[in-house]
């Protein structure tokens, strides 16, 4: 995989505390520019492979791969990294800018700039000398978001960034983000539970289940896969994929296994379809509509369940 292509690539990756896996041979691609949502339910494996990418965990098998370097050649491209795993520890008595201040120059960050800059860019300038205990849950997350920006990352790893947070909170997070992404051209790996607010910035997808990656797509593709359709089971898909082309002039529907189309027409008006159908010989054995958000397409992706 070339740097073009690929930030980062997991091939097999394992890792294992005694006979417990909690990575079980993990496929996985970020590319240059996404924001990637993973998505999984607690205990997944979301937080561990983050922490595998950041240099804090070590696998246990498979190969890891970060800027297109794989094996000790890594630890020099995980300094175009910054990530926010844990909420720093930041002193409850000291404002914003004296906490970025003290790491500033305890990880040797050259330039008194570089904590205006951060401050600037998440919203935390003005401030002053509030002390970081008196900070709000959504001012904490920015400033440990400020963190993990002060050596201007390529690569930028993000766990449950906006768990916890006010509706107010997220939207702040979230064009910050965004502005990181656009303007910065920063790839973002991002985790979370309020898949809601995901499938507003995430351009790909990864659903994680016990360990392992079990779908990678791309927002459109799970656009086209969420969107409203007519669920039509027939006798002859075939027959009805040429039906729907001549009598109703339409193409917007596609051809599953089982005899099943999905059709994305005639959502206000079934009855055209089926009537289409039953003229031209075609049995209608079952029609249902149907859709989904993300929450519904991951737990019917996972079979179900909750605590996602």
């Amino acid at each position: 995989m070339t740097e073009n292509t690929a930030v980062m690539a997991t091939y097999g990756l394992q890792k294992a505390y005694g006979s417990c896996k909690a990575l079980d041979g993990v496929n996985m691609l970020v590319r240059r520019g996404d924001i990637y949502g993973l998505v999984g339910r607690n205990g997944a494996g979301k937080t561990t492979i983050m922490r595998m990418i950041s240099g804090q965990s070590q696998p246990t098998g498979g190969e890891m791969e970060l800027f297109g370097a794989s094996g000790k050649n890594m630890r020099s491209q995980r300094e175009r990294t910054g990530a926010m795993i844990e909420i720093p520890s930041f002193s409850p008595f000291l404002s914003a800018r004296e906490n970025l201040e003290y790491y500033r120059l305890q990880r040797g960050i050259p330039g008194k700039g570089a904590v205006d800059e951060m401050l600037e860019l998440v919203d935390l300038a003005n401030t002053g000398k509030k002390k970081f205990k008196a900070f709000s849950l959504g001012m904490k997350q920015r400033l440990g978001l400020a963190l993990a920006l002060m050596n201007h990352p390529d690569f930028l790893i993000l766990d449950e960034p906006i768990n916890g947070l006010d509706p107010e909170g997220v939207a702040e997070f979230r064009q910050i983000l965004r502005r990181l992404n656009q303007e910065r051209q920063t790839t973002i790996l991002i985790s979370s539970h309020i898949l809601s607010e995901l499938s507003s910035i995430a351009t790909r997808y990864g659903f994680m289940e016990q360990g392992k990656i079990i779908e990678e797509i791309s927002a459109e593709a799970l656009h086209d896969k969420c969107r409203t359709c007519l669920r039509l089971e027939v006798d002859d898909a075939a027959k009805a994929a040429a039906v729907l082309q001549t009598q109703l002039g339409t193409d917007k529907f596609e051809v599953l296994p089982g005899n099943v189309v999905q059709l994305y027409d005639c959502l206000d008006d079934p009855k055209r379809a089926s009537y289409a159908l039953a003229q031209n010989g075609v049995a209608l054995l079952a029609m249902e509509q149907k859709g989904a958000d993300l929450e519904a397409y991951f737990l019917n992706l996972i079979g179900g369940g909750r605590n996602v």
